[in-house]
């Protein structure tokens, strides 16, 4: 085996990361950096509207719904001490509506209820976007 390097070997490498580095330093400097031209998109007689379109790409998108109904704080030596049977006060008051939680976002508050045997939740009061926009700033 010979210990020169080959087109394919430690010199091809070595010459792969120089153009690499000298596109990087080409592309900060400004050089050879042309604007991309992008066309207008308009809504096509036989398709989908631009807003339905838009809209069937995040309507599969999974998130997590949540109930809250209330918070507490404890320490780690009283959470240790917690068994069956213990009782944990919740910062709500009997009655409050619940919290409901898209994805750790309050979207509404409702209340529970029973159906078929099994836990529900009815809608009482729907944040707006308005609102919930302005608790993200």
């Amino acid at each position: 085996m010979s210990d020169t390097p080959t087109e394919t070997g430690e010199a091809g490498a070595t010459d792969d990361w120089a153009a690499a580095l000298q596109e990087q330093a080409d592309v900060e400097a400004g050089a050879n950096v042309a604007k991309a031209e992008l066309k207008n998109l308009v809504p096509n007689e036989h398709g989908p509207t631009m807003e339905e379109s838009s809209l069937d790409v995040i309507l599969d998108i999974p998130v997590t719904i949540s109930m809250e109904v209330g918070r507490t704080h404890i320490s780690i030596r009283n959470l240790l001490q917690l068994n069956q049977g213990s009782v944990v006060e919740l910062d709500r008051l009997a009655g409050e509506p619940l919290d409901v939680m898209v994805n750790g976002m309050l979207v509404a508050h409702g209340e529970v209820v029973v159906v078929n045997e099994k836990f529900g939740i009815r809608l009482t009061d729907v944040i707006s976007p308005s609102e919930r926009i302005k608790k993200l700033k």
